[in-house]
C-alpha cells in the first residue's frame, strides 16, 4: 500500500520534519554561501548533488520498506496469527517509529546527520534480515514459532524508520529558507516512488518463476518462500544503500542559529496543536483521515486473500496499481485542480470520495456482474474499479491537508507543523490497524472498511466548517 506505516503519511513528505527547529536558519559559511545552490561541501559535491544523493538514499530506503508491504499480513498468518494479531504486527512499525523519530532526531543534533543515517540503515538491514529468517530463528529463542521474531524485527525497523526526521533535518541544513519546500518535495517524491516500485519488486521476487530459480541456485540453508525472499531482497537493497550513503553522503554543515529541540513531549505538542484554533481542525482531520485509511490498508490484503485467494505476488500487482494512481494524481492533477478549486474544496471532495469508496471495497469482491478481464476474475476487476476513485480521493485529501497545514502555520513554524502531522499520522497508523483487525475478527470482514468510510464523515464536518469560514 502507499501510506501504510513508513511515513508517513506516505504522502506526507515531511516525516518528523525538522523537529530540532533548523528551519529558517542559514548555512554557517557566509550569506553568499547560504543562497548559492552550487556551494561545495567537500570540494567536489555541490548542494544539488548532495540533495540528489539524499533523494537516492531515501528512495532506496523506502523501496526496501515498500517490498514488505504485500508480505507482512500473510507472513504473520503463515505462523498461525489471525487478522487481529497480523494487524498488530502492522501497527508495531508505526508505534516504534513514533517513539524512535525524536530520539534519532536529537541524536543527529548531537552526533551529526550522517552517522545517524548510517546507523538507521544498518538497523534496517538487520531488521529485514531477521524478518527473513524468523522461522529458523524463532525456535532458537525458545519461541513456539517465528511470530515473536517478526514482532521484534518490525519494532526494530520502525525505530530505524524514524530516520525520516534526520533526512528532513539534513534538507533543512543544506537548503536556504526559500528552497526548503522544494527540498522537502524532493524527499516526498522519493517516498512516492518507493511505495510504487517496492510492491512491484515484491511481486517479481515472490512469483513462482523467481522462487523456482532461487531454489536451484541458493544454498539449502537459505529459506526460500514468497515471504522470505522479499525480506532478503529488502535487506540486500538496504545494505547497498548503506554502502552508497557511506561512500558519497557527506556530513552537512551545521547552522549557527539552530534552535534546541523542544522540551515538550510529542504528545503534549500534539494536544496543544489540536486545541489551537488555527491548525487544530486540520491536525484533527489529518489524524482521522490517516486512522481511516490505515484501517483500510491493514485489512486490504486479508480481504483479497480471503475473498479472492490472492497471495503476495497478486496483491503486489494490485498495490502497485493503486500506488501508480496516487503518484500520477499527486504529481500531475493536484496542482491544476488546486489552482481551480482551492485546497479546502479539494480536501472536502477527497474525503467525500473516500467515505463512499471505502464502504464499497469489501462488497466489490463479490460483484459477479462485472465482466472479467482475461484471467482476472470479476471480483478483482470490481475491486480495482472501486480502488480507482479511492486512490484519487486519498491523493486529494493528503496533499490538500498538508498544504493547508503549511498555509496556516507561520513561516518559522513550518518544520514543527509538519512534524505534528507526522506525529498525528503515526498515532493514527498505530491504532487504526489494531481496531480494524479487531473488527475483522470479531464482527465481520466488511466492518473495518465500512467503519473507515464512516470515519471520514467527521472529517467532512470539520473541514466543511473550516472551509465555509475561509472561502467566504
Amino acid at each position: 500500500m502507499t501510506s501504510a506505516d513508513r511515513d508517513p503519511d506516505a504522502h506526507d513528505p515531511s516525516g518528523e520534519a525538522d523537529p530540532e527547529g533548523t528551519d529558517g536558519a542559514s548555512d554557517t559559511d557566509s550569506p553568499e554561501d547560504a543562497t548559492d545552490p552550487e556551494i561545495e561541501f567537500d570540494g567536489s559535491l555541490t548542494r544539488r548533488r548532495v540533495i540528489g544523493t539524499l533523494f537516492l538514499v531515501v528512495f532506496i530506503d523506502l523501496l526496501g520498506f515498500g517490498i514488505l508491504i504485500p508480505v507482512i499480513p500473510l507472513y504473520a498468518q503463515a505462523f498461525g496469527a489471525n487478522e487481529f494479531v497480523g494487524s498488530l504486527l502492522i501497527a508495531t512499525y508505526s508505534l516504534f517509529q513514533f517513539l524512535g523519530a525524536p530520539v534519532l532526531g536529537r541524536l543527529s543534533d548531537e552526533r551529526g546527520r550522517r552517522p545517524v543515517l548510517l546507523l538507521s540503515l544498518f538497523g534496517s538491514v538487520l531488521a529485514w534480515t531477521l524478518f527473513g529468517i524468523a522461522g529458523e530463528l524463532g525456535p532458537l529463542l525458545g519461541a513456539t514459532n517465528g511470530l515473536v521474531v517478526l514482532f521484534l524485527a518490525r519494532a526494530l525497523a520502525g525505530a530505524m524508520g524514524g530516520n525520516i526526521a534526520t533526512a528532513n533535518a539534513y534538507i533543512a541544513d543544506v537548503t536556504p529558507p526559500e528552497d526548503r519546500a522544494k527540498g522537502l518535495g524532493i524527499l516526498g517524491a522519493a517516498f512516492g516512488l518507493g511505495f510504487v516500485f517496492g510492491p512491484a519488486i515484491a511481486g517479481v521476487v515472490s512469483g513462482p518463476a523467481a522462487l523456482n530459480l532461487l531454489r536451484g541456485v541458493l544454498p539449502a540453508a537459505v529459506p526460500v518462500s514468497e515471504f522470505t525472499i522479499p525480506s532478503f531482497t529488502a535487506a540486500l537493497l538496504t545494505g547497498l544503500n548503506l554502502v552508497l550513503a557511506f561512500v558519497v553522503l557527506p556530513e552537512p554543515p551545521r547552522r549557527a542559529d539552530a534552535r534546541a529541540a523542544p522540551e515538550e513531549s510529542r504528545l503534549t505538542e500534539l494536544y496543544e496543536a489540536v486545541t489551537s484554533p488555527g491548525v487544530g481542525p486540520l491536525i484533527l482531520s489529518f489524524f482521522l483521515a490517516s486512522f481511516a485509511f490505515s484501517a483500510f490498508e491493514s485489512q486490504f490484503i486479508f480481504l483479497t486473500n480471503d475473498r479472492l485467494g490472492y497471495g503476495t505476488a497478486a496483491n503486489a500487482v494490485l498495490l502497485t496499481y493503486i500506488g501508480v494512481l496516487i503518484a500520477i494524481i499527486q504529481g500531475g492533477l493536484v496542482g491544476p485542480l488546486t489552482d481551480r478549486f482551492g485546497e479546502y474544496r479539494l480536501a472536502v471532495g477527497g474525503a467525500a470520495i473516500q467515505a463512499a469508496a471505502l464502504a464499497l471495497v469489501p462488497f466489490s469482491t463479490s460483484w459477479t456482474f462485472v465482466p472479467p478481464i482475461g484471467p482476472v476474475a470479476p471480483g478483482a476487476v470490481a475491486l480495482a474499479i472501486v480502488a480507482t476513485p479511492l486512490a484519487f480521493g486519498n491523493a486529494l485529501t493528503n496533499v490538500s491537508l498538508n498544504a493547508l497545514v503549511s498555509l496556516n502555520a507561520g513561516d518559522d513554524e513550518q518544520g514543527g507543523a509538519f512534524g505534528l502531522t507526522q506525529s498525528a499520522g503515526s498515532l493514527a497508523r498505530t491504532f487504526g490497524p489494531a481496531l480494524a483487525g479487531f473488527l475483522y475478527v470479531t464482527v465481520a470482514y466488511w466492518t473495518p472498511f465500512v467503519v473507515a468510510g464512516v470515519l471520514f464523515l467527521p472529517v467532512l464536518f470539520v473541514l466543511g466548517g473550516v472551509a465555509r469560514e475561509q472561502i467566504r
